[in-house]
């Protein structure tokens, strides 16, 4: 059987497949990792003739170094918290708060932000809010607070560098800007962005934040690992040093993990052997591959060449707004990756416009549980420390919080635009 893509039918059968491989990432059922409902899929459109079997690996291809850099990133963040990175952090924030939950907040707000630009947003999602929630019970505050501001900013705080999120990742190589001169145009959306949810933050837990805590005495500190902080501030540095001279960042991040790897090997190489291959979530990896054949699906059909008709032409404060918004429509919709993977080629031609759909996709998602993988993720968080999340506070924070950090982020990446000449 043979389904043309370009037909409505062949649009209709793409966007029901994407579906059903969204819904089955969503629900999980019976505990199955999102890989088991997309490999088929792709296979599916691939059998349909939605997509032929060489743009499938031309897709694969092209997504194979960002896949690349999320194994690295995923194997670097998790050695980091093994050496104790994250439980120095806990301690970090517990001191910062000084009796004081506002101070608490302040502190996860900067810990959050940092985690999430150096190791990513996955890091933040699900290996730091743990520690927020740990950390919050030690000093006897309340969780709420910092549990949110984890996945928020887990979110908007993915927007500083090409390494904090996949998506950036998707969009780096298309853009035509160097590392530095990708971090340098959007490091003004993320300080405003992550301002402007501190600010909401502020208010909207204003009663959870009014209530005095427990200093933690200076004894009660966990030493700072140095090493693994050392070879963090030293890929993150490698990342720019390099990547003039054609090294991908995926290289980076895998030299970083085998220095921290390399001494723990050498004890117990069969243990750290595991904890690599089980860090690296391969079947996530595959899933990720999976997903960019069957968008390529919808991106090739009717469904592509409207999304193509509502992208503004120019990257003006009005284009650049609404570039922003259709991409944050289209997270909330289809989740941020797909709508990443159909944006991309759409915008690629203007790193205006490409640099405004990342804010979108990134930001957006703060306004729905599917908007991305990374809230997922936490809700899963949440439920395996006995905390459930509200799904009706969620959105109602999101709304306060989304439509200012897109107005306020855009308008930064437009001045930071116009003062480059851009």
């Amino acid at each position: 059987m043979h389904v043309d893509v370009t037909t409505t039918a062949g649009a209709v059968v793409a966007v029901a497949v994407l579906v059903a491989v969204l819904v089955f990432a969503v629900v999980r059922p019976l505990g199955l990792p999102e890989v088991v409902g997309a490999l088929p899929a792709a296979v599916l459109v691939i059998a349909l003739g939605l997509v032929p079997w060489h743009d499938a690996l031309d897709e694969a291809r092209t997504l194979g170094p960002t896949v690349g850099f999320l194994a690295a990133i995923l194997v670097l963040a998790e050695l980091a918290r093994e050496d104790g990175v994250f439980a120095w952090a806990g301690g970090v924030m517990a001191r910062a708060s000084r009796g004081s939950p506002r101070r608490l907040l302040g502190a996860v707000f900067v810990v959050a932000s940092v985690t999430t630009a150096v190791l990513s947003l996955d890091a933040t999602v699900v290996l730091l809010t743990p520690v927020v929630l740990a950390t919050a019970t030690r000093i006897g505050a309340r969780a709420r607070p910092g549990v949110y501001a984890s996945t928020h900013l887990a979110n908007t705080a993915s927007t500083l560098l090409p390494v904090s999120n996949l998506t950036n990742l998707l969009a780096f190589g298309a853009s035509g800007l160097t590392f530095a001169g990708f971090a340098g145009l959007m490091a003004l959306p993320w300080l405003a962005t992550v301002a402007v949810e501190y600010g909401v933050f502020r208010w909207w837990f204003r009663g959870d934040l009014a209530t005095p805590v427990h200093p933690v005495p200076d004894d009660d500190a966990a030493p700072a690992p140095r090493f693994a902080l050392v070879v963090l501030a030293a890929t993150l540095v490698g990342f720019a040093v390099v990547e003039p001279f054609g090294v991908a960042p995926a290289w980076v991040a895998a030299a970083g993990a085998l220095v921290l790897v390399a001494p723990r090997f050498v004890r117990a190489p069969r243990r750290e052997a595991t904890t690599v291959v089980r860090a690296a979530n391969v079947p996530f990896l595959v899933f990720v591959l999976a997903l960019g054949v069957v968008v390529l699906a919808v991106r090739n059909g009717p469904v592509g060449d409207g999304v193509a008709h509502l992208v503004p032409a120019r990257a003006d404060l009005l284009g650049l707004l609404a570039a922003a918004g259709l991409a944050a429509v289209l997270a909330n919709l289809l989740n941020n990756l797909p709508a990443t993977l159909v944006l991309v080629p759409l915008t690629a031609h203007s790193p205006g416009l490409l640099l405004a759909v990342l804010l979108g996709v990134n930001i957006g998602p703060n306004l729905t549980y599917v908007g991305s993988l990374a809230t997922l993720l936490w809700r899963q968080v949440l439920h395996a420390h006995d905390h459930t999340p509200s799904a009706g506070r969620f959105v109602r924070l999101g709304l306060a919080t989304v439509p200012a950090c897109l107005v306020v982020g855009v308008a930064a990446l437009w001045v930071g635009l116009r003062v480059t000449g851009r």
